[in-house]
């Protein structure tokens, strides 16, 4: 059924015939490999988010939840209280791609930076409605469906903003498809501790939930166009559409964000994840803005051109991503990425371990496949994805990035031209 007018009263739009199709949808992924949206949907909707008690091996890594029964982000590590805000931001120059009776597109962005004090109450993780209608469109079943909404977090509502003007690094973060925003507070919490300014962007229509002032809710109508032809690369177009605007309003004259004036313009990057991660490159080529890119495990569905991108650019994924492996878009955008570059797996990885979602399925007792115990993708996420930007915004040396590491002996380094990774 087509989605009527996105902008009336406040309501839950169905998820139709996504919900409807998804064993069909399985079998016909599995028997053509990862294409357009069959794809994106693989990488996205979780088979294996099969409610099961915590191995002991689980347990004893600290992945059990707390006695009160409440999931939980690892503490940030750098020196900065974190602030956070969310505010809807509206591009009246296009229309929505996926809605066609939405004239503007609509965008809802949390944002992350260090803050004065530690004053306020801490951040929802996200509401309970949209805890339920994620967990139902990953298919989770046995767990109460408010719990992600539980998750504690450690940024500040409404904290002031601190920094002098101008020399904040701003980083951009898109998350997989179906997934919101909240997907990477981690990351997002993380980076702000160590100075940057973070903009989470929840891609409207292309999300299970999204909630917006007044409480309207939109859900996930790309996930209704599974047959449209070549919709991968028009989902990366619309993001990195998305992204341009998003850096739109924060870096110019008129941003409604009272610590707009403490980011430096000339120090931005983008990171994301599944699709998020794929949308970077293609960001990078339309705006020049974006100084860095990283993706983290997703399949690059518009390929690279051939006069390439000559900014830094990182991939981090799964054993999946290894060259000469199962998904073959890497190897042939390898190339065509001409300036410094890195090609990294982390070895026991699975698609969500580049989110919050192989920490938080543990602790709620799903089993993902995940052979990362507690925190560990959290850590490893964090402390890569931080050493780029450092090396790349700042200029800060990075011997991380140069070779493997005995502290994180699951990241090995590619080598594509021997198809090799140690």
């Amino acid at each position: 059924m087509p989605y009527e007018d996105p902008h009336a009263a406040p309501r839950a739009e169905a998820l139709t015939r996504h919900d409807k199709a998804r064993p069909a949808l399985t079998d016909r992924i599995l028997r053509a490999g990862l294409a357009a949206v069959a794809g994106l949907l693989t990488l996205t909707v979780f088979a294996s988010w099969t409610p099961a008690s915590a191995s002991p091996a689980h347990a004893s890594a600290g992945s059990s939840v707390t006695p009160s029964g409440r999931p939980y982000l690892p503490e940030p590590t750098g020196p900065h209280p974190v602030g956070t805000t969310s505010m809807r931001l509206e591009d009246t120059s296009r229309p929505d791609p996926w809605v066609p009776a939405a004239r503007s597109r609509e965008l809802m962005v949390s944002l992350w930076y260090p803050a004065k004090s530690r004053i306020g109450r801490r951040a929802p993780y996200m509401t309970p409605r949209e805890s339920e209608l994620i967990l139902k469109g990953k298919g989770v079943t046995g767990v109460p469906p408010d719990v992600l909404s539980r998750t504690r977090t450690h940024a500040f509502s409404g904290a002031g903003p601190a920094g002098r003007r101008h020399t904040l690094p701003l980083v951009v973060l898109s998350p997989g498809f179906t997934d919101p925003r909240s997907s990477l507070t981690a990351l997002a919490e993380e980076l702000a501790s160590r100075g940057y300014v973070v903009a989470g962007v929840d891609h409207t229509y292309e999300t299970f939930a999204t909630t917006f002032p007044g409480g309207r809710l939109t859900t996930c109508a790309a996930c209704e166009l599974e047959g449209v032809d070549d919709f991968g690369a028009k989902a990366v177009r619309n993001r990195a559409a998305d992204v341009s605007f998003v850096i739109d309003q924060l870096t110019g004259p008129h941003s409604r964000w009272t610590g707009a004036s403490l980011i430096d313009a000339s120090r931005i990057a983008m990171a994301g994840t599944s699709l998020g991660g794929a949308s970077a490159a293609e960001t990078m080529l339309k705006d020049s803005r974006v100084r860095a890119g990283i993706n983290m495990d997703g399949l690059m569905f518009a390929p690279i051109p051939a006069s390439g991108v000559a900014r830094p650019f990182l991939f981090l994924g799964q054993p999946l991503h290894s060259p000469g492996g199962e998904d073959a878009t890497w190897d042939r955008d390898w190339a065509h990425l001409t300036g410094w570059k890195r090609w990294l797996v982390v070895a026991g990885a699975v698609h969500p371990s580049f989110s919050d979602y192989d920490l938080l399925a543990q602790q709620i007792g799903v089993d993902l496949g995940s052979r990362l115990p507690g925190s560990r993708s959290v850590d490893i996420t964090r402390r890569y994805v931080r050493a780029f930007l450092d090396l790349h915004l700042r200029g800060r040396p990075q011997p991380l990035l140069d070779r493997p590491s005995a502290r994180y002996p699951e990241v090995e380094f590619c080598t594509p031209e021997t198809k090799t990774c140690t």
